[in-house]
């Protein structure tokens, strides 16, 4: 078996790991079966944010100290990050009609999400066409600097703005971690196998 098939089968069965341990979360009082909706929503999220950040990370790091393998960790992150991101915008779809029986799509952080989710398709798509590999750490270093503060000042309407920190349940906590370190795994799989053949 290939190492690109390798990788897919990878992500594939992190995947499934993430999907099979969301089915089997902890209930909530008020959302009921919809707070695993709920949990596997927020841990696809905070790894696109994990993705973006290792990419900036990735990229500062080949911008202050020139390194071909840096500069390819940081699209691969980011390339996993803008489909994790995407991908999650679909998913607060569903976990909004599940948990508010409607759509709301005023909601602020909905609309950065949208935002943030075409600008990371027009830098990706910059970069693949360009094929600079300083300029493509340098474009998800900017990327990263201006989600960041952005997410901070994001106001939130019915958006709770911290559920699972703000929990009294240790069970939440501890399960929304484990689920949190799947999809993170998941979200390295993806990115060693999108990182470009410079």
């Amino acid at each position: 078996m290939s190492t690109s098939r390798r990788g897919l089968l990878g992500f594939l069965l992190l995947l499934a790991a993430a999907i099979t341990l969301a089915s089997i979360g902890p209930l909530e009082r008020v959302l009921g079966t919809s707070a695993r909706l709920v949990y596997f929503h927020g841990a696809w999220v905070w790894s696109a944010l994990i993705a973006f950040t290792a990419a900036a990370a990735f990229g500062l790091g080949g911008l202050l100290r020139p390194n071909m393998r840096l500069h390819r960790w940081s699209t691969g992150w980011a390339r996993a990050g803008a489909i994790f991101w995407l991908s999650s915008l679909l998913l607060s779809l569903w976990a909004m009609q599940a948990s508010w029986n409607g759509l709301y799509l005023d909601e602020p952080r909905w609309q950065l999400g949208v935002r943030f989710g075409v600008i990371a398709i027009l830098v990706q798509t910059a970069i693949s066409l360009i094929r600079r590999p300083r300029l493509a750490s340098a474009l998800n270093v900017l990327y990263f600097a201006a989600l960041g503060p952005a997410l901070l000042t994001a106001e939130a309407v019915l958006h709770p703005p911290a559920p699972i920190t703000s929990s009294g349940s240790a069970l939440v906590r501890l399960f929304f971690l484990a689920l949190l370190a799947t999809t993170s795994l998941a979200a390295w799989q993806l990115s060693a196998l999108l990182r470009p053949r410079w």
